[in-house]
């Protein structure tokens, strides 16, 4: 018989805190960078981290905080961009 990750997190989150139990739920799924930093901040003391990650790409999660990895359209992006265009002073101009 296998275990799978919905039965090993609902044994660990009944007996500890975890991070994704402890906040609101939409801080794992915010729209600001920084609120999704801090999200996958709070993930790095998880003790399911990896289960809650390799769970979430089996399942191609399409958006959210997932094992301490932002998904964005299903796949893994390092930082979230903010919305809309980037201010010409970050741009480089060709001279």
């Amino acid at each position: 018989m296998s275990v799978s990750f919905l039965d090993v997190f609902t044994e660990v989150a009944t007996s500890q805190d975890l991070p994704c139990r402890s906040y609101a739920p939409e801080l794992f799924f915010a729209e600001s960078p920084a609120d999704v930093e801090y999200a996958k901040s709070l993930c790095t003391t998880c003790p399911l981290k990896a289960e809650c990650l390799a769970g979430a790409l089996e399942r191609s999660e399409p958006w959210g905080v997932w094992g301490g990895q932002l998904f964005v359209q299903g796949v893994v992006v390092p930082r979230k961009r903010p919305r809309g265009r980037p201010r010409k002073s970050d741009t480089v101009t060709a001279a």
